[in-house]
C-alpha cells in the first residue's frame, strides 16, 4: 500500500508526505473517519513511506504485512480455539483480511472471523505487547510503527495502561491510532494525539475508481458513487453485486405499495408482517444495504418533487414503478420522519436487534409518514 493507492484525501496525503520529508513526524497521531474513507489504508501507506522510502525489498515486506518494525493492534474476540485473545493470536487472519480489502470495517472483520454476533475489544494483553515491543530497538528501519485500528474498542484498563507510552514513547517509536468517531475515546487518550479528520470520498473520486478498476460505464459508476455515501467499501460492495439493485427495487416497490394501500386495505398489516419476515430472512449486511438504498430512494423522490433534476440519477426498472409518481408524497413535512425511522432501523440492525420486529415497526411508521400532507405556506 502506498499513497497513490489511497483514494482521494489529497490534502491529508500532501500533509503526511511533508511531515515525513521534514523529519518532524508526531509521535502519536489519530486518523478519524467513517468506514470506507481510507483511514487504515492511509496509515498503512504512511508506514510504508516512513519505514521504507524507495527501498523495494522493504516495501514488499510492508505490502505483505511482515515487516518486523510494523505492528498492528485491532479488536479481537474469544473463539473455540482462542480463549485469551490478543492481536498476535489473529495475525494470519488479519493479514489475509487487510490485504483483501483494507477499506472494510469492524463488522466485516467480525464476519471474516465468523463471529459476527460478538463485539470485538482491544485488550490489556495488547497493551502489554505494545509496551514490550516499544522497549526494543527497531530491527531494520529507523522507526517502529504501531497502528491501532478501532481505538474506540479499547477497554478502560487497556487505555489506562497505554497512557504513559502514548504521551512519551521512545524516540524511535510512532503510533497511528484509527477511529470512526472520537466520542467513545477516553479524553486522556485523545489529548495525546494529533488528530486528522478524514472527509467522505468525493463522488468524482469514487466514480473514476469504479470506471478504472471495474470498467463500469459512466452512468452506472455515477449511480454507485452516489449510493456509496463517500465510502469506497460500500462502493465495492455495490459494484460487485450487480443484481442487488433489481432485488432492492422489487423489495422497495412491494413495501411502498402496501404502505400506500394501508388506509383502504384491511390485509395491509398481514402483508407488512410477511414483508418484514422476508427481510428478516436476509443477512444483516443485506438488510443494512436495503435500508440505505431506501434512504437514497426517498431522497431522490424528494429531489424530483422539488424540481432539482440534476441531482436525480435513479431509474427504476421494475413492475412499471416510476419514481416521479412517488415524488409528490415525499416532502418537507415527512422526509425528516422517514429519514429518522430508517436510520434508527439501521442502528438497531447493526446492534443485532430482532430484524422482524425492526422491519415491522419501520413499516408501520412508513404507512403513517407517507400519508402526511405537505404544509403549504
Amino acid at each position: 500500500m502506498n499513497f497513490d493507492s489511497v483514494i482521494g484525501q489529497a490534502f491529508l496525503k500532501d500533509y503526511l508526505k511533508k511531515i515525513i520529508a521534514s523529519g518532524r513526524v508526531p509521535h502519536t497521531q489519530l486518523f478519524v473517519g467513517e468506514e470506507g474513507t481510507g483511514t487504515l489504508p492511509m496509515a498503512w501507506a504512511f508506514a510504508n513511506e516512513l519505514l521504507c522510502g524507495d527501498r523495494l525489498i522493504c516495501q514488499n515486506k510492508v505490502k505483505k504485512l511482515i515487516h518486523p518494525d510494523l505492528h498492528f493492534v485491532f479488536p479481537t474476540v474469544t473463539t473455540p480455539g482462542i480463549k485469551k485473545p490478543d492481536s498476535e493470536s489473529f495475525l494470519p487472519q488479519w493479514r489475509e483480511f487487510l490485504t483483501t480489502n483494507p477499506y472494510a470495517g469492524l463488522y466485516d472483520w467480525m464476519q471474516f472471523l465468523d463471529v459476527a454476533n460478538k463485539q470485538g475489544q482491544i485488550r490489556v494483553a495488547d497493551a502489554e505487547h505494545i509496551i514490550k515491543k516499544a522497549a526494543v530497538k527497531p530491527f531494520e528501519a529507523d522507526y517502529k510503527i504501531f497502528i491501532i485500528w478501532m481505538v474506540e474498542k479499547m477497554n478502560m484498563e487497556t487505555a489506562n495502561k497505554l497512557l504513559k507510552i502514548l504521551e512519551e514513547p521512545p524516540e524511535d517509536t510512532k503510533f497511528i491510532l484509527i477511529a470512526e468517531k472520537t466520542d467513545n475515546i477516553l479524553p486522556t487518550i485523545l489529548s495525546r494525539c494529533q488528530v486528522h479528520q478524514f472527509n467522505l470520498i468525493s463522488i468524482e473520486n469514487i466514480k473514476n475508481e469504479l470506471i478504472n478498476r471495474f470498467g463500469l460505464d459512466s452512468g452506472q459508476a455515477v449511480k454507485v458513487a452516489h449510493q456509496s455515501n463517500g465510502s469506497w467499501h460500500k462502493a465495492l460492495q455495490l459494484a460487485q453485486n450487480e443484481n442487488t439493485d433489481d432485488a432492492f427495487q422489487k423489495l422497495f416497490i412491494e413495501w411502498v405499495r402496501v404502505a400506500f394501500s394501508s388506509k383502504k386495505n384491511k390485509h395491509a398489516i398481514r402483508q407488512l408482517i410477511s414483508w418484514s419476515e422476508k427481510m428478516a430472512g436476509t443477512g444483516r449486511e443485506t438488510q443494512k444495504q436495503f435500508l440505505e438504498f431506501a434512504l437514497e430512494t426517498f431522497r431522490q423522490a424528494l429531489m424530483i418533487n422539488y424540481q432539482t433534476p440534476s441531482l436525480v440519477y435513479y431509474d427504476f426498472t421494475q413492475n412499471g414503478f416510476e419514481l416521479r409518481k412517488l415524488a409528490p408524497f415525499i416532502h418537507s413535512n415527512n422526509i425528516g420522519d422517514i429519514y429518522k425511522t430508517i436510520t434508527d432501523a439501521i442502528y438497531h440492525i447493526e446492534r443485532n436487534a430482532n430484524a422482524k420486529v425492526v422491519f415491522l415497526e419501520l413499516s408501520i411508521n412508513l404507512t403513517k409518514f407517507i400519508h402526511k400532507k405537505e404544509n403549504i405556506l
